[in-house]
C-alpha cells in the first residue's frame, strides 16, 4: 500500500491544534513531528492552509441493506460517509429482514466487508420476545458495537415495550445499550387528540412531543441506574431531556451517556414552513427554545457525542400527506461540513468538534486506536479546507436517494478521507479499489 507525508498541516487532537506533519506508513500513523523527512518513497500532500482531522465516527447511522435498497445501500452510503470525512459508522438494526438474530447481524457484516468503503459495526436488533438471543452478545462484545433497543415507534416489530423483556436485557447485558427514546403510549394520545384535524409537517413536533422523549428517556435512565447497566441514549431532542445526564463525570467514566444530531441542532420547527416532510425524522425536530440549550449541553459536556441518524428514503417516500412521508434524514455525507461551517461561526471549537465527532465516540465504545491522531494509532484522517466552501447540490450529493436538506448551503470542503492509510477521497472524486475494517472494541 502507499504511503503518505501530509506536510504542514493543522493538526487537531487531544484538545490542541498546531501546524505538524504527519507520516502514514502502512495503514497507520507512524509519525508526527514539526518536520520530518524520510529516505523510502512516499506521496507528499501539502497541508498548508488545511486542518488534519482524525475520521469522524458516526455511531447512528440506517444505511438500509438488505432488504430496503432503492433507498441507499452499504457501498453507495458508505461511499457518501468517506465524501464527508465520515471514516467509521455504526448502523441501526431496522434493515429487513430486522436484525434479530445473531446469524442475520453477521449477514450484514459479511455484506460489509464486501462493500464498505468505510469501517463498519452494526447493533444487534431487539424485539420483545429475542431477548436470549440478543444476551449471546455478550460472547462477542469486543466485536460488535452494541444492542440497540426502540423504546418507542419503530419499524416492523421492534418495538420493545416489555417490562419483563426491558428488565432481563439491561439487566444482563455486558455490551452497550442504546436506545432510541420516544413514548408510544404518549405518541397514540397526541395522534388521538388531533384525530378529524388534517396533518401537516407542523404537526409532527406535537405528535412527538417533549413528553414522549423525556418519559421514555427517563425510563431508560431508570432501568439503567437499577441495573448498573451501560446505556447510551440517542438523539437527545430536548432541553427537558438534559436533566437526565451529567457532566460530573470523564466520559471514559460515565456508565449512561447521550448524543445530539446535526439536524437537531442546525433546523427548528419553525424550518417546516419551508421544508416541509423533507426534515420529518423521529425524534421529532422541536420547538426554537431546545436548540440553544442542546448547543449549551454539547459545549459543557452534558452531552456527548454528535452523530446524524442518517435515514435516506426516496423523494416519492418523502411526500405528505402525513401518515405515508416517512421519517428521517440523509446527512452523512454533510455532518462535518455543517458543523464546521458552525467553527467558522464561532459557536465552537474546531477542538470540541473534534471531541464530539471523533475522540467522544472512540472513548465511549471503547473503540481500540482509532478517533485520534497518534503515533501508532490507525490512519483514519481527513483535511479540511475552511476557507473554501462548497455548495450541496444535485452534482455532488452522493447519496443514493439523490438528495440533501442541506440543498443550497455553502459548507466548508473536505479535501482527503484516508481509511486505515488508504486515500479513499480526494477532492470531490471517490478513490475505489479499498475497503472498511470492522470496528474492533476493548471491552473487559
Amino acid at each position: 500500500m502507499k504511503n503518505y507525508l501530509i506536510k504542514n498541516a493543522s493538526v487537531v487532537t487531544d484538545g490542541k491544534c498546531n501546524v505538524l506533519d504527519v507520516l502514514i506508513k502502512e495503514g497507520r500513523i507512524e509519525k508526527i513531528d514539526y518536520t520530518i523527512s524520510v529516505d523510502f518513497d512516499v506521496e507528499e500532500i501539502d497541508g498548508t492552509g488545511l486542518h488534519l482531522l482524525p475520521g469522524v465516527i458516526d455511531d447512528q447511522v440506517h444505511f438500509r441493506e438488505p432488504g430496503l435498497t432503492h433507498k441507499g445501500d452499504i457501498y453507495t452510503e458508505s461511499r457518501a460517509a468517506v465524501a464527508g470525512g465520515v471514516t467509521s459508522f455504526m448502523e441501526m438494526p431496522n434493515t429487513v429482514p430486522n436484525a434479530l438474530t445473531q446469524e442475520l447481524l453477521e449477514n450484514k457484516y459479511a455484506i460489509a466487508a464486501e462493500k464498505s468503503i468505510a469501517n463498519y459495526s452494526f447493533f444487534m436488533g431487539t424485539g420483545n420476545d429475542n431477548a436470549e438471543e440478543v444476551l449471546k452478545t455478550n460472547k462477542l462484545k469486543n466485536s460488535i458495537c452494541g444492542i440497540k433497543i426502540f423504546m418507542g415507534s419503530s419499524t416492523g416489530n421492534m418495538l420493545v415495550d416489555n417490562e419483563n423483556t426491558l428488565n432481563k436485557i439491561f439487566k444482563e447485558s455486558e455490551v452497550l445499550i442504546a436506545t432510541h427514546c420516544e413514548s408510544e403510549a404518549v405518541i397514540k394520545s397526541n395522534l388521538q387528540k388531533l384525530e378529524g384535524v388534517e396533518l401537516t409537517p407542523a404537526h409532527h413536533p406535537v405528535i412527538r412531543n417533549e413528553a414522549a422523549c423525556f418519559e421514555s428517556s427517563k425510563l431508560a435512565v431508570d432501568l439503567a441506574v437499577k441495573h448498573n447497566t451501560r446505556l447510551h441514549i440517542l438523539h437527545i431532542t430536548t432541553a427537558e431531556e438534559l436533566a437526565l445526564f451529567s457532566n460530573q463525570q470523564p466520559l471514559k467514566e460515565k456508565r449512561i451517556t447521550s448524543e445530539v444530531c446535526v439536524h437537531h441542532l442546525y433546523f427548528t420547527a419553525s424550518d417546516y414552513a419551508a421544508k416541509g416532510y423533507d426534515i420529518k425524522c423521529n425524534p421529532a425536530i422541536k420547538d426554537a427554545r431546545h436548540k440553544p440549550q442542546l448547543w449549551e449541553a454539547l459545549l459543557n459536556d452534558t452531552l456527548d457525542i454528535i452523530a446524524t441518524d442518517h435515514a435516506p428514503h426516496t423523494r416519492e417516500e418523502k411526500v405528505g400527506p402525513y401518515a405515508h412521508a416517512h421519517s428521517g434524514l440523509p446527512l452523512v455525507q454533510h455532518s462535518l461540513p455543517l458543523m464546521l461551517q458552525y467553527v467558522n461561526k464561532g459557536n465552537i471549537t474546531i477542538e470540541k468538534l473534534v471531541e464530539k465527532m471523533s475522540h467522544a465516540p472512540a472513548v465511549c465504545f471503547s473503540i481500540g486506536e482509532r478517533g485520534f491522531i497518534r503515533e501508532g494509532y490507525l490512519a483514519d484522517l481527513v483535511l479540511v479546507d475552511l476557507n473554501k466552501n462548497t455548495t450541496v447540490d444535485q452534482s455532488n450529493i452522493l447519496y443514493k436517494c439523490g438528495w440533501s436538506p442541506l440543498e443550497g448551503e455553502a459548507l466548508p470542503t473536505v479535501t482527503h478521507t484516508f481509511v486505515n492509510g488508504n486515500l479513499v477521497f480526494h477532492n470531490g472524486e471517490i478513490i475505489e479499489g479499498t475497503s472498511g475494517s470492522r470496528l474492533a472494541f476493548d471491552r473487559n
